[in-house]
């Protein structure tokens, strides 16, 4: 029993790690768990974000470092360069999250357009991500990578690489430069080597949306300042023009669904094109897959195709999906809706509900010869497994629930709400004893 006792203080203390960080923690203390929704709209960058200024030919260009965030701008017209310096055993990854103003008018293929480039100009990678026929103002993620690869012919090598960021379609941009966010990670090898095809077969099935009571907890404005949730059914409110982010800790082995579902409006006539807008991005924020649908102002839902198992092997299939799904980590779940919804629906707020299930059975992963840079990017912490429902749909009972309720007020001083729990958990124990 005292054994038993001391590991759940152990993961109620690691929660309340966890609840104190939390997005959304400050208006959980001042409302209550009814309190008021959701962030305001606008793009919240990474608090420890250096300013890099990108340059117009590469041998111009500041070096990126893995592990590190960065902020810059980029202008309607040209390239803009950054430097990688890689060794030959690690796989890089780099993310750009441009965030236009709200404002200014886009094209459903304008956007951003992400490459990676050895020093010769061979090219590594190139990815773009557009903000489609919603034509809504909304920060846009590609990410680039130069993987090692016994069979390729180029970008194996080590030495200088360069990271190319540019619009879609200048011509049919807003004059504004963007501010962008910019990530670089660096993924080690493996000791030894392991499968070099991907899994062909995994249930592919549509799961069904869990039906449980939503919790209220507000969405975060960014990446770095995404709102953690598990398995669950969350509420929020958003407006026309809003992008919320959440992540969810996905273990090696799990399958991770969701679906977003938009509450009716009063004022049932007109229609928004692909105004909710639901995308998954892994820890790298590579984007996984994403789904959007229209409003005629009833009840709307949007889901994500089913997804197979997060296992390293995945990063040999030839379906982008897939191979995005390459690694356990923190994944994002960012939610959009429409600016164009405010012209025929009004500014709302509209009610949202989110609902996450994390199928499969949780796995050891690979065995990487070093760390990841930033360090535990491809796994899951100890203090988001406390925080995060357990897998399989079940839930731990109610020692259990009580440590999710603990996340949920976040917002009540840590130290209060440590004694509130061990009390309780000791008068539990004292009554089974």
């Amino acid at each position: 029993m005292a054994a038993r006792m001391a590991a759940r203080m152990a993961a109620l203390a690691a929660v309340l790690v966890t609840a104190a960080a939390l997005p959304g923690a400050t208006a959980l203390a001042a409302g209550g768990l009814g309190g008021t929704a959701g962030a305001t709209a606008g793009y919240d960058f990474a608090g420890d974000a250096v300013r890099i200024a990108g340059a117009s030919a590469t041998e111009d260009a500041e070096p990126l470092e893995a592990g590190s965030t960065y902020r810059s701008t980029l202008p309607r017209n040209g390239v803009l360069y950054y430097r990688l310096d890689l060794d030959d055993a690690s796989d890089a990854y780099v993310s750009v999250t441009a965030v236009p103003g709200a404002d200014g008018e886009v094209t459903a293929v304008d956007g951003i357009r992400v490459s990676v480039q050895d020093a010769d100009g061979g090219s590594c990678s190139v990815q773009s991500a557009t903000f489609g026929a919603a034509r809504s103002p909304r920060p846009v993620t590609a990410w680039g990578m130069r993987e090692i690869d016994p069979g390729a012919g180029r970008c194996q090598d080590p030495g200088t690489y360069y990271v190319g960021v540019e619009r879609t379609r200048p011509q049919d941009s807003p004059p504004d430069d963007w501010d962008l966010e910019i990530t670089a990670a660096a993924e080690p090898r493996l000791r030894q080597g392991g499968a070099t095809k991907a899994p062909e077969t995994w249930d592919s099935a549509s799961p069904e949306p869990l039906a449980s009571e939503p919790e209220r907890r507000p969405g975060g404005n960014g990446f770095a300042h995404a709102t953690l949730v598990g398995q669950g059914v969350w509420r929020d409110d958003i407006r026309p023009g809003e992008t919320l982010y959440y992540k969810v800790p996905v273990d090696w082995g799990r399958q991770v669904s969701a679906t977003a579902e938009l509450a009716g409006s009063a004022d049932a006539s007109g229609y928004a094109t692909g105004a909710l807008r639901l995308a998954l991005h892994n820890p790298a924020r590579g984007e996984v897959d994403a789904a959007a649908k229209g409003y005629t102002g009833r009840r709307t839902s949007v889901g994500l195709a089913p997804l197979p198992p997060v296992a390293y092997p995945n990063r040999y299939a030839t379906a982008g999906q897939v191979g995005a799904l390459r690694f356990a980590g923190d994944y994002y779940l960012v939610v959009h809706l429409a600016a164009q919804m405010a012209d025929d629906f009004g500014q709302g707020p509209f009610a949202l509900t989110l609902r996450v299930r994390l199928g499969g059975t949780a796995g050891g992963g690979p065995d990487y010869a070093g760390e990841s840079r930033p360090k535990g990017l491809f796994e899951v912490s100890a203090q988001d497994r406390a925080a995060a429902p357990p897998g399989g749909g079940a839930t731990g009972g109610a020692d259990d629930d009580l440590a999710m309720k603990a996340v949920a007020v976040g917002g009540i001083g840590t130290g209060s709400l440590l004694l509130l729990g061990l009390a309780v958990w000791t008068a539990t124990a004292r009554r089974r004893a």
